[in-house]
């Protein structure tokens, strides 16, 4: 009885016989793969200089064991064809059948990786350049819009924007007040720390002021919204192209940018500063409740400096910023989601990158703010 494992453990061999007619026929015997094939590297060089020899036989039926990647290493010494004079087992002659029906791929030139990576930088910057033109051009249409129902006031879908004044300012107060009041006692905690080096614990009125009314309290109602609102509008204009009710709008002759972006837009233009002051105002509660327990600052001293310390265009700067913020906001979300395929993967793909752009935007725009008015509301 054979022994199944001996076998298996056989290193592989290469012999080389003469026959009565002077032909010479190689021999391959024991196990054939990749771990018996490292430990033998000599192999790889005598078969190499054996297949050179187009009239030489080749005996394989002696090999016990005989898998893909040794398959693969006579197939390429060979030529990528079987030699004409092949001795071979049936089940072994099936993986070299399978790569004579497959073509191995070859590896491609490095000379390609620059074309390629202008090619996908061409691609990247014709994209964002042709949604740039979408989205003024979702502009332009508002604009006219807000044109004809300055001449046609009856047709204001007056109750399209109060929903989403309801669904974007009302039900985001909870949210946005939470995360308000916890970025005030962070932002008083972490300053007052500083404060105490130097004996200056009153300036945490200044600091608090400026940073939550002027940058922080806008800034962080537009990330919430965006997030919150800005992703649940583009979802619902996927939704309708899924369920082909923008199409049915079409069909009735109704615009959907009178409709279904205009509300939007209007809503969170308006509803976008109040939660920033309601958020605002939060945070400076979050930091009064912070310094009055660190540095012993009592609440009216609070109230009472603090008009001193931040002028009213600081205000006004911060309600302006707002308003931006849900204009772009709303339009990103529009935008994006007017780009939805109907299909559920397009819809999570574009709600997605509604929700980052309208972030990166809003970031940018904070940024043009601040570099326009840095002169301006400074004590």
């Amino acid at each position: 009885m054979t022994d199944n494992s001996s076998n298996q453990d056989r290193p592989p061999s290469l012999e080389v016989f003469a026959q009565d007619d002077g032909q010479h026929y190689v021999k391959l015997s024991g196990c054939w793969n990749l771990r018996s094939l490292v430990t033998a590297p000599e192999l790889n060089r005598k078969i190499s200089s054996y297949a050179a020899n187009q009239n030489i036989q080749w005996d394989l039926n002696s090999i016990e064991v005989l898998d893909s990647a040794s398959a693969l290493i006579l197939w390429k010494v060979w030529g990528e064809e079987l030699p004409t004079a092949l001795q071979i087992k049936p089940e072994h002659q099936r993986l070299f059948e399978r790569w004579q029906a497959q073509e191995i791929p070859e590896h491609e030139p490095s000379r390609y990786s620059s074309s390629l990576i202008i090619k996908y930088s061409y691609q990247l910057i014709s994209n964002f350049w042709g949604q740039l033109l979408q989205l003024v051009t979702l502009l332009g249409q508002l604009v006219l819009d807000i044109g004809y129902l300055f001449l046609h006031p009856g047709n204001i879908p007056w109750s399209e924007i109060s929903i989403t004044i309801y669904e974007s300012g009302v039900r985001a107060l909870g949210i946005t007040a939470l995360v308000g009041f916890l970025i005030g006692i962070v932002l008083s905690y972490l300053s007052a720390l500083q404060l105490k080096i130097f004996g200056a614990e009153i300036y945490i009125i200044d600091i608090l002021g400026l940073s939550v009314i002027r940058e922080l309290g806008p800034l962080l109602a537009a990330i919430l919204v965006a997030g919150r609102s800005g992703s649940s509008m583009t979802a619902q204009i996927g939704i309708m192209r899924v369920t082909e009710e923008l199409d049915a709008l079409s069909a009735m002759g109704i615009s959907h940018s009178l409709r279904l972006i205009l509300p939007k837009v209007m809503a969170l233009t308006i509803v976008l500063p109040l939660i920033g002051v309601w958020t605002s105002s939060m945070a400076l509660i979050g930091g009064m409740v912070s310094a009055q327990n660190t540095l012993d600052i009592s609440y009216q001293q609070f109230f009472l400096k603090l008009p001193d310390v931040v002028p009213l265009i600081n205000v006004l700067i911060g309600l302006l910023k707002s308003a931006v913020f849900g204009l772009m906001i709303a339009l990103i979300a529009c935008h994006f989601g007017f780009r939805i395929k109907p299909n559920t993967e397009s819809l999570g793909n574009e709600t997605t990158n509604s929700v980052v752009a309208a972030i990166t935007v809003v970031i940018m725009v904070d940024a043009v703010f601040a570099i326009l008015f840095m002169d301006v509301g400074m004590p």
